[in-house]
């Protein structure tokens, strides 16, 4: 079978949209494997009607399909779940709002390695935008190389928490697989893509990671911003042992430190490493408190949380 003649689907969950939505659909239609539906949900629809209007951006794109739901309604795994439910292809693509392909292959490439029939999912590397901040710009080079590969079970012992990295910004996936699986667990206050990820691996398939697949997606977080987001990376951590529990994380990001300080004096860029320091820091400690959110009083929570909306449901 050609994988490449299979119809895929596009799901972009979408919050405040921004000129850059606009350009990744005109982007998604000047890709060279065909594109069946491109459905968006998106959280509070006043936010979309700022951007454009509604009606056109239909009439434009006759395989548009916009769903709308509430702040209060959106989880990141429901959400993304209720957008695979609309689709009936047998591969579909999540993007992100904020991801911008970097030219018309790039589902080519996320679906290339399903001609391997033990891959269920396939993830695309994430470049850093023009305006990124130096520290940024490497973390996304450490994080997404480029060399593809893919991964399975037995990588686990070797790789740690490496061999279930994958990120849902950019990423495909098998819907028979999908479905089998129960998709993406319904209830998460982060990290769903790797959840997920894992169980693909427990249930004896592989991963694929298409460096060819390239979308321009970086953030310049603050340090403070850097604890909010790792805080509650922390709680998907400490709430689902059956994925985290017993594989370590700390080699990683020491690692990641390591490699950042001699990138920095390589390049010229010493007076950086305290600011290194400070967001690895703030990384740090919003993790470590995140993991152990069942100690804390439950305004603290929500103090350091990021998602704070998660803790109203």
């Amino acid at each position: 079978m050609d994988i490449l003649k299979e119809r895929a689907d596009v799901i972009i969950p979408a919050y405040k949209p921004s000129e850059n939505f606009l350009r990744l659909l005109e982007m998604l239609h000047k890709q060279t494997v065909q594109i069946g539906k491109i459905i968006v949900i998106n959280t509070e629809r006043r936010f979309f009607n700022e951007l454009v209007c509604e009606e056109e951006l239909l009439k434009k794109y006759e395989n548009l399909v916009i769903r709308h739901i509430s702040k209060r309604e959106f989880d990141h795994g429901k959400t993304r779940n209720y957008g695979a439910s609309l689709s009936d292809s047998p591969y579909f693509v999540m993007l992100t709002d904020d991801a911008m392909p970097c030219d018309e292959y790039l589902v080519q490439h996320l679906l290339a390695p399903f001609s391997d029939q033990r891959i269920g999912m396939a993830y695309g590397r994430q470049l850093p935008a023009k305006d990124c901040g130096i520290l940024e710009k490497y973390t996304r080079g450490f994080n997404y190389p480029e060399s593809s590969g893919t991964k399975f079970a037995e990588n686990i012992k070797d790789m740690g928490i490496k061999a279930f990295f994958a990120s849902n910004v950019c990423a495909a996936y098998k819907r028979e697989i999908f479905e089998m699986l129960g998709g993406f667990i319904s209830h998460t206050i982060f990290n769903e893509d790797m959840i997920y990820a894992r169980k693909l691996l427990d249930a004896g398939y592989g991963i694929a990671y298409a460096a060819d697949a390239c979308v321009i997606h970086s953030h310049n977080y603050s340090g403070i911003q850097q604890f909010h987001r790792n805080f509650d990376l922390g709680v998907s951590h400490g709430e689902h042992p059956e994925v985290f529990g017993g594989i370590t994380t700390e080699s990683e990001g020491i690692k990641m430190v390591r490699q950042t300080c001699s990138y920095l004096i390589r390049e010229g860029h010493p007076m950086l490493i305290g600011k290194l320091f400070w967001q690895s820091g703030c990384k740090y400690a919003g993790f470590c408190l995140g993991k152990h959110f069942r100690k804390l009083p439950k305004a603290l929570v929500r103090a350091c949380s990021m998602n704070k909306d998660y803790w109203k449901q």
